[in-house]
């Protein structure tokens, strides 16, 4: 039986992983230093430990805590592991940044789940109700061997498919294009953009509209829209008009060179922010 030591067990996303991995065939050691976190996991009825001796004897650590203390906290952590031991992280910002420890006798492994699709058909309402995923719905997930060799990464892929679970697709991708994707792609261009429909949604209400109207109609929009733009609708394309419309809008919303945050150098910058 493989021995896990869940770092951070209490947090946002090792209490997801601890619920996951907790009646699975490992031996699990859960550490947690907050008293916040360690009430968390009382009442999944896991005792907890804010010993870092867990980690001598153990075969693969999982590193659930914050991007920003990963620089300060991992040499602790990873010079205590075992040789041959399996280092997980959650999110490529911080090894993508230099800013976790490495060691050339372990090996690192990064997995990140998509986030259950818009486009997910679930059987339950409960489970179309998983937005975040981990729960009910099912998911894909990226996944990054950083250092190792193919036995590292499937053992990785094993323990992070029942970390999300339910996963349908694993994408096996580079750190690098893990990067491009989030923060680059999901957080920096996506969510800024959400963001700003959502203020025009405040904007049109603050000008009149009904609140109820308003809403109802973008998310009614933006259900088709997305169905159209990402293929869903087999020959489906916006009218002439709505093309017209985007045209402006881009236009007049976006710079000419709004792609660069795309560019590995820019997101390199990113990150160094959030790290």
């Amino acid at each position: 039986m493989r021995k896990i030591t869940i770092i951070g067990a209490g947090g946002k996303m090792g209490m997801r992983i601890s619920r996951n991995l907790m009646n699975e065939a490992y031996d699990v050691s859960y550490i947690e230093i907050s008293e916040s976190g360690k009430e968390r996991l009382n009442t999944l009825g896991i005792i907890c430990t804010t010993s870092e001796l867990d980690i001598v004897d153990t075969d693969v650590v999982i590193l659930a805590i914050p991007d920003v203390a990963i620089e300060s906290a991992s040499p602790g952590i990873v010079q205590k592991m075992k040789t041959g031991s399996l280092l997980i992280t959650l999110d490529p910002a911080a090894p993508f940044a230099g800013k976790l420890f490495r060691r050339p006798d372990i090996a690192y492994f990064l997995a990140h789940p998509s986030h259950p699709s818009i486009f997910n058909w679930e059987p339950t309402l409960e489970a179309q109700m998983d937005y975040f995923g981990g729960t009910l719905a099912k998911q894909t997930m990226v996944c990054a061997l950083m250092e190792g060799d193919e036995s590292d990464y499937q053992l990785g892929v094993e323990i992070a498919t029942k970390m999300y679970a339910p996963i349908s697709v694993v994408h096996r991708i580079t750190v690098e294009q893990m990067a491009i994707l989030e923060p680059g792609l999901v957080e920096t261009l996506s969510s800024t953009c959400i963001y700003v429909i959502r203020k025009g949604l405040d904007e049109v209400i603050r000008k009149g509209v009904p609140a109820d109207a308003a809403r109802d109609f973008l998310l009614g929009h933006i259900h088709i829209q997305l169905a159209v733009l990402f293929d869903q609708i087999p020959g489906a394309v916006f009218s002439d008009a709505a093309n017209k419309a985007i045209a402006r809008g881009i236009d007049e919303i976006f710079k000419p060179d709004w792609k660069k945050v795309l560019e590995i150098e820019n997101v390199k910058e990113q990150i160094m922010a959030i790290t």
